[in-house]
């Protein structure tokens, strides 16, 4: 285990905002962990707790007065392996995007979509990631957990997860009670695209690859390549991705807005709902590419919310909250951030 008192989190949040923690501490077992939660809780220490991964989607509104936690578990083990199907425990601390070129490289498929996501694997069982019309709650079977207050092991079945549209039971009810320590997939020996979202069709035309004898490598360099084009990476410009989720409004919201907007992009959520991008939106609103002091819209995805130098997670939530007003006021829809706040 390695502690670090008064620790910069620069490095540990994409945004690259500069905040200190009291205490910066990680753990190579289940066992570390326990022990450091049981330990605290014996001494009383109320003090406050945060467990995060690669700092993705986090934004720090100031110095954390308390102890942060961090996996350094990086095993991944077969726990299964029948027919077409193989079952995977991955370790939370493990790059995401390692994990998803691991699982090609062994033959097990399902997860190409999801290439380049940033972050750590345990993220994804919390944030239910998703990409080119492919969620993590899509794969996952089990969920490992230690209770934050007691110690104690808790194993969360896909379903007791809860999950929704980039939400979990770990973002509501059980916020902040709970650090995952490795994630059980079930993934594919058959490849299977999924090459009918976003546009993937048509870059894999343009890459001359042919659908019909497509691999899996081939799909994941594809998509590689379709979010690079949009999205800045972080050691160059500080970001955390998709900064808003998509609002899904109910159809008679849509059908309003596109007597209005004949062009406006939208998916089919359901018979009743439809989903929106935010982007799109936030595009007629005029913030792609403008700046707010040293925050901004990044100008190729205005669903990207960048630090253009020095930008303090205050100067971002400001710029958050201004183009939140303007999505309201022009189209009466409320977007919400993805990215979660830490004071």
């Amino acid at each position: 285990m390695r502690k670090e008192e008064n620790c910069s989190l620069k490095e540990h949040n994409t945004f690259g905002i500069e905040a200190k923690a009291r205490q910066f501490v990680e753990y190579d077992s289940v066992e570390e962990l326990q022990a450091f939660i049981r330990e605290r809780a014996a001494r009383g220490d109320t003090s406050p707790l945060l467990h995060i991964g690669g700092g993705s989607n986090l934004l720090f509104l100031g110095d954390f007065k308390g102890t942060i936690l961090h996996s350094r578990m990086h095993d991944i083990h077969v726990t299964a392996d029948e027919g077409d199907n193989i079952y995977v425990r991955v370790s939370a601390g493990i790059v995401w995007d390692d994990w998803v070129q691991y699982a090609i490289d062994s033959l097990w498929y399902g997860l190409e979509n999801l290439s380049l996501i940033p972050g750590e694997v345990g993220a994804s069982a919390v944030q239910n990631i998703g990409a080119y019309g492919a969620e993590a709650k899509d794969f996952i079977v089990y969920v490992d957990t230690v209770d934050l207050q007691t110690g104690d092991v808790r194993h969360f079945t896909a379903e007791e997860c809860c999950y929704g549209y980039r939400d979990s039971i770990f973002k509501h009810e059980l916020r902040g009670r709970y650090a995952v320590t490795h994630v059980h997939f079930h993934l594919s020996h058959g490849f299977r695209p999924r090459i009918e979202y976003g546009g993937i069709r048509q870059a894999l035309a343009e890459r001359g690859f042919d659908e019909t004898n497509l691999t899996a490598e081939q799909l994941r360099q594809t998509i590689i390549e379709i979010r690079r084009a949009k999205l800045p990476e972080p050691s160059e410009l500080g970001n955390a991705g998709s900064f808003f989720t998509n609002p899904i409004v109910p159809r008679h919201t849509f059908e309003r807005l596109s007597n209005e907007y004949s062009n406006i992009p939208h998916y089919e959520a359901d018979s009743k709902r439809v989903k929106i991008p935010a982007g799109w939106m936030i595009e007629q609103c005029g913030w792609k590419g403008k700046t707010l002091g040293k925050a901004g819209v990044y100008e190729k995805q205005a669903l990207v919310l960048v630090n253009r130098g020095g930008a303090t997670g205050a100067d971002i939530a400001a710029l958050c909250k201004q183009i939140q007003a303007d999505v309201k006021s022009k189209f009466g829809i409320a977007i919400v951030p993805e990215v979660n706040f830490i004071s």
